[in-house]
């Protein structure tokens, strides 16, 4: 082989962007996060009533996570926009005193460009929350805040998914005049969870042959399960379907049993203790149950990932997604396949 080939080793940008995210999250704290308390100050003065969350994939659970934030922390109603209702059919609903956040890595999908220019044209506070300063979302937007992550080149976005739910607690925590203190030790954390790569490569021999997938959480910990659902189903290829708890035992609870896997993501805190009745089902049906949560939590299912202790719940989801992210790119080297290019999948997608 001469030196100018070079090999191509599968999964190895996925690789080296989820281990970039100790430095991201660090540059958030260091650099982004005067700006962010800026833009958080000049909201909050103009007291908008209730706020619209507006993303699409990866951003549309981290969007999900912030609506969490604004209804416990803030006290205010949010929701999730169905864009379609003015893109397609061409509502236009008051927004006066609104703020519509947009959550986008790319800050270029067409629907998310036109749903946002549509909100200010009806009245409301529009925030582009991107890694792209320049894209043509920031512009229409009012307000924006870059979340720093640097270019993300595999498709599986990791690095920027917890940049994303960083850079929007901070945004919460401003609108409230808080310090933003719950996240300070956020990279030193995310470095140690990452560092126990072998763990998670052990624990996917568990999915290296599933058939399907279930996932699970409540309150905070429930947008985790959607973002791991997803992540699992683009690079794996497996059906994983995402249950709040209290939606599973709603009937969906009938299709596990003791051959089909379940991951738990149990929160330290509220949502843990509102997902136990959920755990003690699925354990008395006998399901293969994986748990990513405390240890005591971890000591009692079939096998898990221990999460550090002592983590204020509301900035959990920021380490919890981590050895999911892991477990994603570990099943899929071990089925043979490539993570940083998922068969049919574009960096940008432009639905309208």
């Amino acid at each position: 082989m001469s030196d100018t080939q070079t090999v191509s080793v599968p999964g190895r940008i996925m690789a080296a962007e989820m281990a970039e995210q100790p430095a991201v999250l660090q540059r958030i704290l260091d650099e982004g996060a005067p700006k962010i308390r800026e833009v958080a100050a000049e909201i909050a003065g103009r007291n908008p009533r209730f706020v619209l969350l507006t993303a699409r994939g990866t951003s549309d659970n981290a969007a999900l996570y912030a609506k969490y934030l604004i209804e416990i922390l803030l006290g205010k109603p949010a929701g999730l926009t169905s864009m379609s209702t003015t893109t397609a059919y061409g509502a236009t609903p008051d927004l006066t005193d609104c703020l519509v956040i947009t959550v986008s890595q790319s800050g270029g999908s067409p629907d998310l460009v036109a749903s946002t220019k549509a909100a200010r044209e009806a009245g409301a506070i529009t925030l582009a929350v991107t890694n792209n300063a320049a894209s043509p979302l920031a512009e229409v937007s009012e307000f924006h805040i870059d979340v720093l992550a640097g270019p993300e080149k595999a498709l599986p976005a990791t690095k920027t998914y917890t940049a994303e739910l960083l850079a929007l607690y901070l945004l919460v925590e401003g609108l409230r005049g808080g310090d933003g203190s719950a996240a300070k030790e956020l990279p030193a954390l995310a470095a140690g969870v990452l560092a126990r790569q072998a763990e998670v490569r052990a624990l996917a021999e568990r999915y290296r042959f599933a058939q399907r997938l279930v996932i699970t959480s409540r309150g905070y910990g429930y947008p985790t399960a959607r973002e791991a659902a997803l992540k699992l189903m683009e690079t794996t290829y497996i059906p994983a379907s995402p249950f709040s708890g209290a939606d599973l035992l709603h009937g969906p609870l009938a299709m596990v049993d003791n051959v089909s896997p379940v991951i738990a993501i149990v929160p330290d805190g509220k949502g843990g203790e509102a997902l136990q009745p959920v755990l003690d089902r699925l354990r008395g049906r006998g399901a293969d149950l994986v748990v990513i949560g405390q240890q005591a939590q971890v000591d009692v299912a079939s096998a898990g990932f221990a999460l550090p202790a002592g983590v204020p719940e509301e900035v959990q989801p920021i380490l919890e997604i981590l050895p999911l992210q892991l477990l994603a790119y570990e099943v899929t080297i071990a089925r043979g396949q490539d993570p940083d290019a998922p068969r049919a999948l574009a960096k940008v997608t432009e639905t309208h």
